[in-house]
């Protein structure tokens, strides 16, 4: 069987799962522990970030997106790829994580912030690609159209770490139509069944 190294966490292995799991591709679920890396894991993806993927036939996937678009082109039962939208993925997986990652961790990344003085400049910044995301479900229903979308479900897990730095904040912000829009995704079936808890694995090697 096929086998899915994962942490429930992370927004890129949120998104793999939830194309895995609408494809009813069968795995095996390990659920790993990012500081402590399971040596089969490391073997099979040696850059050591999840999701990776072991097909049954032994080959690899490592990247989220990768991951996705294969699991839904072996069965894509609600058309997720019809209206996928690569170039506004990329966006969020580019500029809007780097900013997210200095909003949401800037005493890592910012010298002011280590001092107590915490520069917003980074959630203005990702603001900017959250407004224009707000526009598009405003007139569509959808990130790419009036139907959900790979889109949807590759970014809204990226959005959702973005409203948590500041809830009250995102609460009384103008994206009334992207908050409707992230708070579905978040209560859906889908989302709610790839988020149940596994055990950490452990290596059979390792006992």
């Amino acid at each position: 069987m096929a086998v899915l190294y994962s942490f429930r966490r992370c927004p890129y292995a949120m998104r793999a799962r939830m194309a895995l799991h609408v494809s009813g591709i069968e795995y095996e679920h390990r659920e790993v522990l990012l500081r402590d890396k399971p040596s089969e894991m490391l073997d099979a993806s040696p850059k050591g970030t999840v999701p990776v993927f072991i097909k049954d036939d032994g080959g690899v996937i490592d990247e989220s997106l990768d991951l996705a678009i294969w699991a839904l082109e072996q069965n894509d039962p609600n058309e997720w790829l019809r209206a996928y939208d690569a170039k506004l993925v990329a966006r969020i997986d580019g500029p809007f994580k780097h900013h997210l990652d200095r909003y949401k961790y800037a005493s890592r990344h910012d010298e002011a912030a280590i001092r107590g003085d915490v520069d917003l400049s980074h959630r203005d910044k990702a603001e900017e690609i959250v407004s224009d995301l707000n526009q598009l479900v405003e007139k569509n229903s959808y990130l790419s159209g009036a139907h959900q979308s790979l889109t949807d479900i590759a970014i809204f897990p990226f959005l959702r770490q973005f409203v948590a730095v500041q809830p009250d904040w995102w609460n009384g912000s103008p994206y009334a139509a992207l908050r409707d829009w992230l708070t579905a995704h978040i209560e859906s079936d889908l989302f709610k069944a790839v988020m149940v808890k596994h055990p950490v694995w452990v290596s059979p090697n390792s006992v």
